[in-house]
């Protein structure tokens, strides 16, 4: 049985409005050059024109690879935390968020592992799949809480920034293995850190 590789991106830069700025671009460039080695057989991207966008970019260094949308990889709230769980910096957050919404969300971050963080179908192949998948912070976030098998609320507070890399595999037999979480070494230092909270970054 093959292993199932899975590149976790975030989307690049957007402005308010949802589009991607010129950083954004150059950071699904980059990105897309990083890529190029691997032999990528599809790029998998949420619906949200940030990140179809920077898809299309960063495919552009993919030629071989498939592009389509997945629905799962939309921007939502993976889990809602009790108020117990929920750290004091995030009280109050989740207050909007009421009983239908947040079970809404659970039910579409379930349906994003049982798409994505499983071995690849021994009917469809036997070798290793290797996909791309342009999605949003809470969602790589989730799976990698996902694949380090913590509860649910771990979610919160892994960040990723803009265009940053995160690799997973899933092998069968063994837990899922974080190769890298929020690689930016793609990226020159003025385009590092985008979708994080100024501050002094090493």
């Amino acid at each position: 049985m093959g292993t199932r590789h899975l590149y976790l991106a975030r989307h690049g830069s957007a402005d308010a409005f949802g589009e991607l700025t010129d950083i954004g671009r150059r950071q699904a460039s980059l990105l897309g050059e990083r890529l190029a080695a691997i032999p990528v057989d599809a790029v998998w991207h949420s619906p949200l024109p940030r990140a179809a966008a920077t898809a299309q970019i960063l495919a552009r260094h993919l030629p071989d690879a498939a592009v389509g949308a997945a629905p799962e990889l939309i921007d939502h709230v993976p889990y809602v935390p009790s108020p117990a769980e929920t750290p004091r910096p995030w009280a109050g957050f989740f207050d909007g968020y009421d009983d239908a919404e947040a079970a809404a969300g659970h039910r579409l971050a379930h349906a994003l592992l049982a798409r994505f963080a499983v071995l690849p179908d021994p009917a469809v192949t036997a070798i290793d799949t290797h996909e791309v998948l342009i999605t949003h912070a809470y969602q790589v976030a989730w799976l990698v809480r996902h694949a380090l098998a913590a509860p649910a609320s771990r979610w919160l507070g892994l960040n990723s920034a803009n265009a940053a890399l995160t690799v997973i595999q899933y092998r069968a037999g063994l837990p899922p293995t974080i190769v890298m979480f929020n690689d930016m070494s793609h990226l020159p230092a003025d385009l590092r850190w985008t979708g994080f909270p100024a501050a002094i970054r090493p």
